[in-house]
């Protein structure tokens, strides 16, 4: 693999230790990024026969394909949004699937590649598209959406707490000319919000994050395909995520702790044994070796087998 694209995975031994002892005919990953989980979990289940890698990055498939190389009879890869994975499967005659991973967010590597513009540490277009084909870029955004529009993304996705600031800044500067590459938006919030901003957080962290969630409707997607996930989980198949963001995190809890069975409710109504009281978080060890783990939080469930 180049070494220039070579990508870290996180929480590896979690990830492992949540389908332990589970029996996955049938698996389902998205977004399989340069397949780290992938190579992982066919390892360590041989009983797979069928893997369906799912991703909308077509560099990133390729990359997984060499690496899952030794598995190429098992795996299917599939250029797509893991929230049209009910077609993804239908289209694939999949009625039931034993396990799911999901791996939320931007991987290192797309952020290590400046020409597709997620990170504001290195110069590219603002673009953000994690599927080059989508229609809607971070340049858009920036330079059409109202001052108002703005600051609702950077205050509820991107929770930057002086977004009314980031915003004004934004407005500002296009007056004069688009704002077109990453180092132009990086430099603009760094003079506007630096003074505000303390510890280790970059000036533009959250501006980014929030224009790179809403460019790929990114908790959409997870709300949608997790649900539809649940509906293809065969009784005793688990479902595994790992997410960078609160609000990626709150949604996979909310939607868990939803369909959990509750015995000593009066109904008892729910399908799901949460495997994660709270979520699982990588070791001291592994958040120093590579700081961008930092933030990951991964959670488990469990379909109960019969009520």
């Amino acid at each position: 693999m180049n070494q220039k694209r070579k990508h870290t995975s996180v929480m590896l031994e979690e990830c492992l230790k949540g389908f332990e002892g589970c029996h996955l005919p049938v698996f389902f990953e998205g977004t399989v990024g340069a397949g780290g989980h992938a190579e992982a979990i066919l390892s360590a289940h041989p009983e797979i026969e069928r893997y369906i890698a799912c991703d909308q990055d077509p560099e990133a498939l390729e990359l997984a394909k060499e690496r899952l190389t030794p598995w190429k009879d098992k795996v299917e890869f599939v250029r797509a949004n893991f929230k049209d994975l009910d077609e993804v499967l239908k289209a694939r005659n999949v009625e039931w699937v034993n396990g799911f991973f999901f791996d939320f967010g931007v991987s290192s590597m797309q952020l290590d590649q400046g020409e597709k513009g997620f990170s504001f540490m290195r110069e590219g277009p603002l673009d953000m598209r994690m599927d080059p084909d989508g229609q809607l870029t971070a340049k858009e955004v920036v330079n059409s959406y109202s001052e108002k529009k703005l600051g609702e993304i950077f205050q509820t996705v991107g929770e930057e707490p002086h977004w009314r600031k980031a915003a004004r800044a934004i407005i500002s500067a296009r007056k004069n000319k688009p704002i077109e590459t990453t180092q132009e938006l990086s430099s603009l919030m760094t003079e506007a919000l630096a003074f505000k901003r303390g510890g280790k957080l970059h000036p533009a962290t959250l501006v980014f994050q929030a224009l790179r969630i809403v460019v790929n409707q990114e908790l959409e997607a997870i709300e949608i395909g997790l649900k539809k996930a649940l509906d293809f989980l065969t009784p005793q198949g688990r479902v595994g995520t790992i997410a960078f963001h609160s609000l990626e995190d709150r949604i996979v809890k909310n939607m868990f702790r939803s369909a959990c069975f509750k015995p000593k409710s009066k109904t008892g109504k729910g399908f799901l044994n949460l495997l994660t009281k709270k979520p699982w978080m990588p070791s001291f060890k592994e958040a120093k070796k590579n700081p961008r783990s930092r933030s990951a939080k991964m959670r488990f469930a469990e379909k109960i087998a019969a009520l």
